[in-house]
């Protein structure tokens, strides 16, 4: 899964609040607050600390989380998800 390399948007642009199993996303450029359910929340947290590619992503996943049966089509959706959100950049 190599390829564009993903970075969520600099901190000081998010707030995050954590809502029972939901985490509401205020993204302060674009003033829109965004309902995001996991894995969400939780690739917007890996990509936190540096860009990385769709491979190195899913190691870091599942470094931290089991991971089961991981499926790498599934996260490049969510990436995508993410990108057309405004939350994550893809380069």
């Amino acid at each position: 899964m190599a390829g564009p390399c993903y970075r969520s948007m600099p901190a000081e642009t998010l707030r995050a609040v954590q809502l029972d199993e939901l985490t509401l996303v205020f993204h302060r450029a674009s003033g829109i607050t965004h309902i995001l359910a996991p894995p969400a929340p939780e690739i917007l947290d890996a990509l936190a600390a540096g860009a990385l590619t769709g491979a190195a992503l899913l190691a870091r996943l599942g470094d931290e989380y089991d991971l089961g049966d991981a499926d790498p089509a599934a996260l490049l959706a969510r990436l995508d998800e993410l990108v057309a959100a405004g939350l994550v950049e893809r380069r």
